[in-house]
C-alpha cells in the first residue's frame, strides 16, 4: 500500500512539473519578431554631447522612429494611421520631435528621449493643399517660441511648449499654391511665398507676433511657372518656367522684387533633355536634373546664376548643414564600379573636397535615392562626417570614416506577396551544420534542465538554458527537417526586391533586386506584380533546386508588357529572365506540371488572350488535353462586373505564336452601381487539402460537403454605405453576400444583411465561408458563417448501397449540372475590428481548423472554427454535445491565451500566410506588415509528436523510480508471502 501511495505521489509530482515549468525559457525557440520602419523620407540627426546620439526619421509607411546612431536599433517608434500620413518632421527646443501629418491638419510634439506624446494640436483645415512645417533654427526655451505650420489654406503659429494656437491666417484664393514658409535672419517677419494661377509669383510678409500681413508683393511671368521652387537663401528663390527651358531667381526680400533669368541651354550646352528642379535645402546653391546630367548651380547675393559643377546621373546631393566653424557642408554621392563615392564639400569652397572616400556596397541594393549628412567633432578637433544613405531597395545604411557602421533592411516593411520553398535535402556524407558538444557541456545542460524541472533554477540559470537551447538548436540549419519546420519564406517587396527568409530565425538567406535587371531588359519603369511557385521538384529533389517566378510589369499602364524572372529558391540566382511581348493583366497558376516538374502558368493580356508558360513542346501536349476543363474569371471592381471565361483555339491574330489562345466570355454578373458596390471577394486556396467530404453529425447521420475549387464569395454594400462606419443610417445600409460558381456563373446562395456596412473581410475554406462586417443597428461588429452541403449524395447513407456499390461517391462532378445544395448559416457578434483573416492549413486536412484574425490592434487571434458552427443551438442535445457542438451564445469568445502573437504587435499588419508542416498537427504562420512575425501553432495540440522541451531526464528518473518501486514491492511481497506460509 505504501509503495502505491509513493508511486501516485511521484506521478502527481511529475505532472505538476510539466504543467508549471512552461514558457519562461522557451522565448524565441519557435517564433521570431522583427521590427522595421519602412523607406525613409526625412531624417534629422540629434547628436548633442549629452544623451545618446540618435537620428529621427519619417517613412513612407506613415511611421516616425528614433534610431540609435551607433547600432541602428529602434529606440522608439510610432506608426500613424493609413489616413494620417506624415508630411514633415523636425526637432524643437532640442527635446521635442515635431510632426505635421494629415495634409497639415494635425501637429504633434513627441518627447525625444522616450517618444511619449507631449501635446497634439488639431489645425483648421478648409481644402487639401501642400503642407509645410517651419521650426525656426534659433528657437530657444522661451515660452513664446513659435512653430509655423501651413496646410489646407491656413497658416498657424503654435506654441512649441504646449501646442496652443497663438494665431492663424487664411489664404482664401483657390488657385494659390504656397510653396515655402520661412523666416529670414531671425527677424520678426515670416514669409509665405508661392504661385497664383501658376503664372504669378506672390510673397506675403507676415508679422510673427500677430499674424497680420505687413506686405504682399506679386510678379507675373508670361509663360507661367512649372513645378516647385527652392529657397537658396533668406530672400532668393529659384523656379522654372512652364516650358522648363528657363530658370529664374527671384529676390523679393528687398524694397522691390527683382527677377533674373537664364536660358538653361546657354549655361549648360553639353546637357540635353527636360529640366527638373531637385528639391533641396542648399545655402546659395540649387540642383537641376537635365536628362542624364545633375547640374549644381550657384546663386550670388544679387540673384545671378552660374554653373558650379556637373555630375552624371544618378548622383544624389544632400541638404547643407552647419559645422562647428559656421561653414555650410553638403555631400555628393556618385556611383563607382565597386560601390559609391562619397564627397563632402563646403559651400564657400566648391573646388576643394573636405572629404572623399569610396565605400563598397552589395550590388543587390541598387542606386542611392536619398542621402543625409551629419557632422561631429573628432578628438583632434577636426570635422568628421556621417552619411545616411537610403537605397533603391528601401534599405538604410550609415557610413562613417569610409566604413559601413550599420544597415537596416527596411524594405521588408513593404512586403506585397509571399510564398514558401523547401530547403535542400541532406545528402549522405555531407554535413551542412555541425554542432560539437563536450561532455561537460552535455552534463551542464541536463543539470540545468533538471533544476528547471524541480523549480530550483534561478533567473540566471533560466537565461543560460535559453542561450544553450538557441545555440544548440537545429532550427537554423540549411537543410530540411523531418517535421517540415525548416523552410524558406520567399517574399516580394514594393521596391521589387526578393528576399529569402529562414523560418528558423528570420535571417535573410539571399536577396535579389529586380528593377535593375529589368532596365537591362528594356523595362524602364518597372512595377511589382506577383510572386508564384514555378518548380517544386519531387522526383529529382536530390539534384535540382526549387524555383519561383517573379513577374514585373514595365509601368503602371493597362497595356504595359513585363518581364519573367525564374529564380533559384536556394541560391537566389536568376535562371531565366524573359521580356514578354504582350501585356500582363493576370497571372494564373495551373494545377499541371510538365516532365521537368515546372508548373504551367497562363498569362492573360489586356486583349483577354491567354499565353501559356513555360514554352516547351511538352506543355502544349499537357495543355491541349486539359484545355476544355480550364476556366477563369475576371473582376472589374470599378464597374462592378464579374465575368467568366473559357479557352478556345489558338490566337488568330498571331498564328506564329503556338502558345497563345483566344478566350471566350461565358457569363457575366453586373452589380448595378446605384444599388450595389463590390466590397470583398474571396476564394479557396489552390493548395488546400480536404481530408474527407463526409461530415458525421449527431445520431450517426452524414452530411456531404459541397467541395468545389470554383466557389467564389462576393460581398457587396449599398453605395452610400461604402464610406466609413457611421456615415449612413441603418436604413440606408445593406450588405449582400453571394456564393458563385465561377464555371457557370450560377449564384448558389444569396443572403442580405440589412443595416450592415463594411469594411468586409472574408475567408473561404472547404465548404464554408466566414465574413466580418459592422452591424449599424446593434452598433457592433458581426461575423457570419455560411456552410454549403451537397444534397445529391444524401442517398449514400444507405449501408446496402455502399456494400453493393450502388453509390455515387466516385461519380464525376460537373459544374454544369445543377447542384442540389443545402445551406446553413449563422451570425455572431464579435468584439474587434478586423484587418485581415485567414485559416490554418495542414498537410492532410485532418486537424481541426482555426481562423487567424488580424485585429485592429495589430495582433493575431486564433479562433476555433467550432465557435462558428452554424448548427450551434442554445440547448444542444446529448448527441450534439458528444459531437462537440458548443452551446449557442450571441458573441464569439475572446480568450487571451488564444493570441498567437502573445503580447507582441505586428505593426501595420497587412497579411497572414499559413504554411502546412509535415506534421499534420502543426501549421506555420507568417505575418507581415511594418513588422514580421513567425510562429508555429497546433490547432488540435501536438497529438503526433513530443514537444522540443520535453524533459527526457525527468522521464528517465521516473522510469528508474518506477523500476526501483517495482523491485522493492516485489521483495516485500515475497517476504510477506513467506511469512504467511510459516504461519
Amino acid at each position: 500500500m505504501a509503495s502505491r501511495v509513493c508511486l501516485g505521489l511521484l506521478l502527481l509530482l511529475l505532472h505538476s512539473f510539466i504543467s508549471l515549468a512552461v514558457y519562461e525559457d522557451q522565448i524565441g525557440l519557435t517564433d521570431w519578431h522583427q521590427r522595421y520602419i519602412g523607406k525613409t523620407k526625412q531624417s534629422i540627426f540629434h547628436s548633442h554631447k549629452t544623451g545618446r546620439k540618435r537620428v529621427v526619421v519619417s517613412t513612407e509607411e506613415n511611421a516616425i522612429a528614433s534610431l540609435d546612431l551607433r547600432t541602428g536599433d529602434i529606440f522608439w517608434r510610432h506608426v500613424f494611421g493609413e489616413n494620417d500620413s506624415v508630411n514633415q518632421v523636425d526637432i524643437a527646443l532640442g527635446k521635442y520631435v515635431i510632426t505635421l501629418s494629415s495634409e497639415g491638419s494635425i501637429l504633434r510634439a513627441w518627447n525625444l528621449p522616450d517618444g511619449q506624446l507631449v501635446w497634439e494640436s488639431v489645425l483648421q483645415f478648409s481644402a487639401p493643399s501642400r503642407s509645410l512645417l517651419y521650426v525656426p533654427t534659433n528657437i530657444g526655451m522661451e515660452k513664446d517660441s513659435l512653430i509655423f505650420a501651413f496646410g489646407g489654406g491656413w497658416l498657424h503659429a503654435v506654441s512649441s511648449i504646449d501646442g496652443e494656437k497663438v494665431w492663424k491666417k487664411e489664404f482664401p484664393a483657390e488657385s494659390l499654391d504656397i510653396q515655402q514658409v520661412f523666416q529670414q535672419d531671425h527677424s520678426d517677419i515670416i514669409y509665405a511665398v508661392g504661385f497664383l494661377d501658376s503664372s504669378h509669383f506672390v510673397a506675403y510678409h507676415i508679422s510673427v507676433k500677430s499674424g497680420d500681413v505687413l506686405k504682399d508683393s506679386m510678379s507675373s511671368l508670361p509663360n507661367g511657372f512649372y513645378g516647385s521652387m527652392v529657397l537658396v537663401s533668406g530672400g532668393i528663390l529659384v523656379a522654372l518656367d512652364a516650358s522648363r527651358s528657363t530658370v529664374f531667381s527671384i529676390n523679393f526680400a528687398g524694397s522691390s522684387m527683382s527677377i533674373h533669368e537664364k536660358y538653361i541651354a546657354d549655361i549648360v550646352p553639353k546637357c540635353s533633355g527636360t529640366a527638373e528642379i531637385v528639391p533641396s535645402k542648399l545655402t546659395g546653391l540649387f540642383t537641376l536634373r537635365i536628362g542624364a546630367c545633375m547640374v549644381l548651380f550657384k546663386v550670388n547675393n544679387g540673384g545671378h546664376i552660374e554653373i558650379a559643377n556637373t555630375f552624371i546621373y544618378p548622383t544624389i546631393i544632400s541638404d547643407s548643414i552647419s559645422t562647428t566653424e559656421g561653414n555650410q557642408a553638403f555631400v555628393v554621392v556618385q556611383h563607382a564600379k565597386k560601390g559609391i563615392q562619397i564627397t563632402v564639400k563646403f559651400v564657400n569652397n566648391l573646388i576643394n573636397d573636405a572629404l572623399k572616400e569610396i565605400v563598397e556596397l552589395e550590388p543587390h541594393r541598387g542606386n542611392v535615392q536619398k542621402v543625409f549628412i551629419n557632422n561631429y567633432v573628432r578628438t583632434d578637433r577636426s570635422n568628421g562626417f556621417r552619411v545616411l544613405l537610403v537605397m533603391e531597395d528601401h534599405s538604410m545604411i550609415l557610413v562613417q570614416q569610409g566604413k559601413i557602421v550599420w544597415n537596416r533592411e527596411d524594405g521588408l516593411a513593404s512586403i506585397i506577396d509571399s510564398t514558401t520553398s523547401e530547403l535542400p535535402i541532406e545528402k549522405d556524407g555531407v554535413s551542412v551544420a555541425k554542432v560539437e558538444h563536450s561532455l561537460f557541456e552535455w552534463l551542464k545542460g541536463h543539470m540545468l534542465k533538471l533544476k528547471g524541472s524541480l523549480l530550483l533554477a534561478t533567473p540566471v540559470d533560466i537565461a543560460t538554458i535559453q542561450e544553450m537551447r538557441l545555440k544548440n538548436s537545429e532550427k537554423t540549419k540549411m537543410i530540411r527537417d523531418h517535421n517540415g519546420f525548416r523552410k524558406l519564406i520567399i517574399v516580394l517587396t514594393k521596391a521589387g526586391k526578393v528576399f529569402a527568409l529562414h523560418t528558423g530565425d528570420g535571417r535573410v538567406v539571399w536577396s535579389l533586386l529586380l528593377p535593375s535587371l529589368c532596365i537591362s531588359k528594356g523595362c524602364e519603369y518597372p512595377s511589382v506584380l506577383k510572386l508564384k511557385l514555378w518548380k517544386v521538384p519531387h522526383h529529382h529533389a536530390m539534384d535540382e533546386s526549387p524555383s519561383v517566378l517573379a513577374v514585373i510589369k514595365c509601368g503602371h499602364g493597362f497595356h504595359e508588357s513585363g518581364v519573367f524572372f525564374i529564380i533559384d529558391s536556394h541560391t537566389g540566382k536568376v535562371r531565366i529572365s524573359q521580356k514578354l511581348s504582350h501585356s500582363i493583366l493576370q497571372v494564373i497558376p495551373l494545377p499541371f506540371t510538365d516532365s521537368t516538374e515546372q508548373r504551367l502558368h497562363l498569362v492573360i493580356d489586356s486583349n483577354f488572350d491567354a499565353h501559356l508558360y513555360p514554352r516547351t513542346a511538352g506543355t502544349i501536349d499537357i495543355f491541349s488535353r486539359e484545355i476544355s476543363n480550364i476556366y477563369w474569371y475576371s473582376v472589374d471592381s470599378v464597374e462592378g462586373i464579374i465575368k467568366g471565361h473559357s479557352l478556345q483555339s489558338k490566337c488568330k491574330s498571331d498564328m506564329e505564336d503556338g502558345y497563345c489562345f483566344n478566350t471566350k466570355e461565358l457569363w457575366s454578373i453586373i452589380f448595378p452601381a446605384h444599388s450595389e458596390k463590390l466590397a470583398a471577394i474571396a476564394t479557396r486556396k489552390s493548395n488546400e487539402v480536404v481530408h474527407t467530404q463526409a461530415k458525421v453529425i449527431a445520431d450517426q447521420d452524414v452530411m456531404y460537403k459541397y467541395i468545389s475549387k470554383n466557389l467564389l464569395f462576393v460581398a457587396t454594400v449599398a453605395p452610400k454605405a461604402a464610406g466609413e462606419i457611421g456615415s449612413v443610417t441603418p436604413e440606408e445600409a445593406r450588405l449582400v453576400a453571394y456564393l458563385i460558381d465561377t464555371v457557370t456563373g450560377r449564384i448558389l446562395h444569396r443572403v442580405t444583411h440589412q443595416g450592415a456596412q463594411g469594411p468586409v473581410n472574408a475567408v473561404v475554406s472547404e465548404n464554408w465561408v466566414v465574413y466580418h462586417y459592422f452591424n449599424l443597428r446593434a452598433h457592433r461588429y458581426e461575423m457570419s458563417v455560411i456552410e454549403i452541403y451537397d444534397q445529391s449524395r444524401a442517398g449514400n447513407k444507405d449501408i446496402m448501397k455502399l456494400v453493393l456499390g450502388n453509390h455515387n461517391l466516385t461519380s464525376p462532378i460537373s459544374s454544369y449540372s445543377r447542384p442540389e445544395v443545402a445551406v446553413k448559416s449563422q451570425s455572431y457578434f464579435f468584439t474587434h475590428s478586423v484587418k485581415v483573416m485567414t485559416v490554418t492549413t495542414t498537410a492532410r486536412g485532418i486537424t481541426s481548423k482555426q481562423l487567424l484574425i488580424g485585429t485592429i490592434a495589430d495582433q493575431i487571434l486564433a479562433l476555433d472554427k467550432r465557435y462558428l458552427d452554424p448548427r450551434r443551438t442554445a440547448t444542444p442535445t446529448q448527441s450534439e454535445r458528444e459531437e462537440g457542438i458548443i452551446p449557442l451564445t450571441d458573441s464569439l469568445p475572446i480568450i487571451p491565451q488564444s493570441y498567437v502573437t502573445h503580447s507582441l504587435q505586428v505593426e501595420g499588419l497587412r497579411g497572414i500566410a499559413t504554411i502546412p508542416a509535415k506534421l499534420e498537427s502543426t501549421t506555420l504562420v507568417f505575418a507581415y506588415g511594418l513588422d514580421l512575425f513567425f510562429t508555429r501553432i497546433a490547432p488540435s495540440r501536438t497529438y503526433d509528436s513530443l514537444t522540443e522541451d520535453f524533459n527526457y531526464v525527468l522521464l528517465l528518473i521516473t522510469i528508474v523510480a518506477l523500476v526501483v518501486a517495482i523491485l522493492v514491492t516485489w521483495v516485500l511481497s515475497e517476504k510477506k508471502e513467506l511469512r504467511d506460509k510459516w504461519r
